[in-house]
């Protein structure tokens, strides 16, 4: 709601009682309501910290702390972009004083003995200027956290359906849909771990659900056998990587696009022995490189109706001793170093196997 310039509130600032008291009765007589003064400009942090100051009438020439210093404590306090209207009041018509005050912050000046309707018609129109301003702003950002508000309920919602299209893919062998979320999870903590954005880390976690999008077109057969697959199974497995793939090539949405990108090459290995096209060390996007440490590293450590849990210490293990091999070095060091918070997620998102 905008206030009225005339029940705004004015701070004179002079270490003259004379000159407090003939612009405090200007404009009372003018019908401004809300007018504080003080002739000790020590006490300015403290008034500006307990009031919401919307004009400052600022004398330049005091002792122990000019208005300069004065002017610089309120640009701190307030910043540029929120600081309200000063003008400043002094005796003397100097070029450089009144460069100086403008430089500093200061929106306006007026000269001893001032004429009375002139300050009055200053102080008029910097109280409209900044009030419009002010609301304006408070408009702006009532606008930004209805956005923000809106942008996290869409993306809970997208990510809902991204959990739930990379739970359909693990369906048949995870009965809970968790190592879609673990996977996700430890995807984000490792991408920000390795100074990616936090675009990148945030699309990555997004994305990561559907690494095994093309377990869809994966038969039963193969997918749940217990004992290790034969040659020719394994070769109909390893053709999940492309059909994920296919399914989600030729988006403009970047999550797709980075979706995309770690179906395809979350099986790749650091040293080119994985598929499906061989790749090695950064030819792997880092995107699949992260996936690739975080869902085996759930895989192995999640028990399934066919295999046992390993520990995390031997899940670990094997991680390290994978490093420069499977995985890319650095980012095995990276994930061991979030050992604590990667327990805590596995914790709260415990499968619960019958």
């Amino acid at each position: 709601m905008t206030v009225e310039p005339k029940k705004a509130k004015v701070l004179i600032i002079d270490d003259k009682e004379v000159n407090l008291k003939l612009v405090q009765k200007l404009l009372m007589v003018h019908q401004y309501e809300d007018i504080l003064t003080t002739s000790n400009p020590l006490d300015v942090d403290q008034i500006i910290t307990e009031h919401s100051v919307d004009l400052f009438l600022l004398d330049i020439n005091m002792p122990v702390r000019d208005g300069f210093a004065v002017l610089e404590i309120i640009k701190k306090h307030y910043g540029e972009r929120l600081m309200p209207p000063v003008i400043m009041v002094t005796a003397q018509i100097d070029s450089a004083m009144i460069n100086k005050a403008l430089d500093l912050g200061a929106s306006d000046y007026i000269t001893k003995p001032f004429n009375q309707k002139e300050l009055i018609s200053r102080c008029q129109i910097h109280l409209e200027n900044w009030l419009l301003k002010r609301s304006l702003i408070d408009y702006a950002n009532e606008l930004e956290q209805r956005v923000q508000e809106r942008t996290k309920e869409i993306e809970k919602a997208h990510l809902e359906v991204v959990y739930r299209l990379g739970r359909a893919a693990e369906y048949r062998d995870n009965e809970t849909g968790n190592h879609v979320k673990r996977v996700s999870m430890f995807a984000e903590l490792l991408a920000r771990k390795a100074g990616l954005s936090e675009e990148q880390c945030r699309l990555i976690k997004l994305a990561a659900p559907m690494h095994d999008l093309g377990k869809i077109g994966v038969s039963d057969n193969i997918l749940l056998k217990p004992g290790k697959l034969d040659n020719d199974e394994y070769s109909l497995m390893k053709q999940h990587v492309e059909m994920g793939a296919d399914i989600l090539a030729n988006s403009e949405a970047p999550i797709l696009q980075y979706a995309y990108e770690i179906a395809l090459t979350h099986h790749e290995q650091y040293n080119g022995k994985g598929y499906p096209k061989g790749l090695s060390g950064d030819q792997i996007p880092i995107s699949g490189r992260i996936v690739a440490i975080v869902d085996v590293f759930d895989a192995l450590t999640s028990e399934r109706p066919y295999k046992r849990a390993w520990s995390i210490e031997e899940t670990i293990d094997l991680l390290v001793e994978e490093k420069g091999k499977h995985f890319d070095p650095y980012l095995v060091d990276c994930f061991v170093e979030l050992l604590p918070e990667i327990r805590e997620i596995s914790e709260q998102l415990k499968d619960d196997i019958g």
